[in-house]
C-alpha cells in the first residue's frame, strides 16, 4: 500500500508505474470476486488509496486523472478543506442522533440553505434523504399526497434510481432494470427533446410529449412531470430551448406537480447553481443530491411550501436522513462553491472541452455530437457518415483511457456516449491531458 496523503495537495499529475490494474489492486479486485455480490460491477479496476484536485492514486501508486468525479459527486474534489474540516468537528461532536427522534441544527441549516438556494422566490420548505433515489421516491410521494392523484410522468432515456420505484420511472434497461420487476405502477413514459436525433425544436417536442400525456395518461389523473433538466444517463441530453418551460406551463395549468431532478446537474455543475436556471425554469419541486455534499450520502426535496407540508407529520423521514455528518459536509461544499466561484469554473471547463472536441471533430466524423452545459459534457460516438450509435467504439475509448491512467465514464441510451464530469477544482493543464488521453484512444480505433 502506498503511503500518501489525500486532498488537494497530492501532486497534480498523470503518473503510471505499473500498468492499470496493478498487482495490487488486482489483489484487491481478486478479493472483491470473493467477497462482495457478482452485481455490483466497476467501471476501471483499480483500487483507490487517495484523491484529491484532479487526480485520484491506487494502491500500486499510480496516478489518474479524474474525469468522472464518482459520477459528479465530488465537484470541489476529493477531500476539499472546508469539507474535511467540518465532517472532522462534528465526528468529534456526535455521529447520529436520527433527526426525527431527536433534531439538531445542521439539519435545519441545510434546509434554510437549499430553500433559499434552489430556484424560485416563494416560500419553500426542504426534506433530506439519503440518495437521489430516495429523494425521487419522496418527490413522488409528496406530489401524490397534494394532489390526490396517482399518475406519474417520465420521460424517454431518462434515468431516476435503482430502486423498484425509481427503476420504473427509469428508461434504460440494462444494467438498471432488466429482470428487477415487477415495478411499481402508474408510471408512464413520453418522448423527450433530443435534438441530435428527433431534429425537433422545443416547442415541437414539447407538443409531442404533452399530446400524449393528454391522450394516453389525463391531465386530471396525473400528480406529477418529473425531468431531469439535462439528461445525465440517458446520454448528457439537453433538450432544445423552449422544452422545459413548455413543460412547466402546462403543469401549472392543470394542476400538475412539475419536479425536476437535478441530482447529476445540481450544484454548479451545468454553470450555474443548477440547471433550470440556464432557462428560468422555476419547478415545484427539485431533488438533489450528489454534489450537494464533497462525497458523503445526502439527498433533499426542496420546493413550495404548501406541497411540501401537505404530507402529515411522520409520513417523511428515515433513520439516517440527513445525517449530522452528511449536514456538516453539505455546508461546508456549499460554501465551496460560492467562496471559489466554482460556477465560473464550470463554465471554464466546459468551454475547454466544447473547443477541443470542437476542433476534433472537424478531422473525425464519428463524433456525431458535442453537447452539455458547463461541466457536464458530453460526446456521441456514431459509425461513420451515419447517426448509427458506436457503442463497442466507445467502450474501447474508456477502456484504452483507463489503462493510459484517465478516468471515463460512458453513458446512453444507445451505450454510445462519452461523459465528461471533471472536479470542478482540476487545472486547466490537467483537464488538457485527460483530453488529449482521449482523443488518443479514439485515434487508436
Amino acid at each position: 500500500m502506498v503511503d500518501v496523503i489525500g486532498g488537494p495537495s497530492l501532486p497534480q499529475e498523470r503518473k503510471l508505474v505499473t500498468s492499470i490494474p496493478g498487482p495490487r489492486s488486482q489483489e484487491i479486485l481478486a478479493r472483491k470476486s470473493a467477497a462482495v455480490a457478482a452485481g455490483v460491477g466497476v467501471a476501471l479496476p483499480v483500487s483507490i488509496v487517495a484523491a484529491g484536485g484532479g487526480v485520484m492514486v491506487d494502491a500500486d501508486g499510480n496516478s489518474l486523472i479524474d474525469l468522472g468525479s464518482g459520477i459528479a459527486v465530488t465537484g470541489v474534489g476529493n477531500a476539499a478543506p472546508r469539507v474535511v474540516e467540518a465532517v472532522t468537528a462534528q465526528v468529534r461532536q456526535f455521529t447520529h442522533t436520527c433527526f426525527t427522534v431527536t433534531p439538531y441544527d445542521g439539519y435545519v441549516r441545510v434546509a434554510e440553505k437549499l430553500n433559499e438556494l434552489t430556484p424560485g422566490d416563494f416560500e419553500k420548505r426542504s426534506a433530506l434523504f439519503n440518495s437521489g433515489a430516495e429523494a425521487l421516491e419522496n418527490a413522488v410521494k409528496i406530489a401524490r399526497h397534494y394532489t390526490k392523484r396517482n399518475a406519474i410522468v417520465v420521460f424517454d432515456h431518462g434515468y431516476h434510481g435503482r430502486t423498484n420505484l425509481t427503476m420504473g420511472m427509469t428508461a434504460k434497461n440494462m444494467p438498471y432494470k432488466d429482470g428487477f420487476g415487477p415495478f411499481a405502477p402508474e408510471v408512464y413514459r413520453v418522448p423527450a427533446s433530443y435534438p441530435f436525433r428527433d431534429g425537433l425544436t422545443g416547442a415541437e417536442a414539447a407538443r409531442v410529449a404533452l399530446t400524449q400525456i393528454e391522450k394516453q395518461v389525463g391531465a386530471s389523473n396525473l400528480a406529477a412531470v418529473i425531468i431531469e433538466p439535462i439528461q445525465g444517463e440517458g446520454g448528457f441530453i439537453a433538450p432544445a430551448e423552449g422544452f422545459l418551460p413548455a413543460l412547466q406551463e402546462w403543469a401549472a395549468e392543470n394542476g400538475v406537480v412539475f419536479v425536476l431532478d437535478e441530482v447529476q446537474t445540481g450544484f454548479a455543475r451545468t454553470g450555474d447553481l443548477f440547471a433550470a436556471n440556464h432557462e428560468g425554469v422555476v419547478p415545484d419541486l427539485v431533488t438533489t443530491a450528489k454534489g450537494i455534499a464533497g462525497g458523503l450520502p445526502l439527498s433533499a426535496v426542496t420546493g413550495r411550501a404548501e406541497i411540501m407540508d401537505s404530507a402529515h407529520a411522520g409520513g417523511l423521514g428515515g433513520t439516517y436522513a440527513g445525517s449530522p455528518i452528511a449536514c456538516a459536509a453539505a455546508l461546508a461544499t456549499i460554501e465551496t462553491y460560492q467562496q471559489e466561484n466554482l460556477t465560473e469554473r464550470a463554465r471554464e471547463i466546459g468551454a475547454i472541452i466544447e473547443e477541443f472536441f470542437g476542433e476534433l471533430a472537424k478531422k473525425d466524423d464519428r463524433i456525431g455530437d458535442i453537447r452539455g452545459r458547463g461541466a457536464m459534457q458530453a460526446i456521441e460516438l456514431v459509425e461513420p457518415g451515419s447517426k448509427q450509435p458506436a457503442a463497442a467504439l466507445t467502450g474501447a475509448i474508456a477502456k484504452r483511457a483507463g489503462e493510459q491512467g484517465v478516468i471515463l465514464l460512458t453513458c446512453g441510451t444507445y451505450g454510445n456516449v462519452i461523459r465528461f464530469l471533471p472536479p470542478l477544482a482540476i487545472s486547466d493543464e490537467l483537464l488538457r491531458e485527460g483530453l488529449q488521453v482521449v482523443a488518443d484512444a479514439l485515434a487508436a480505433n
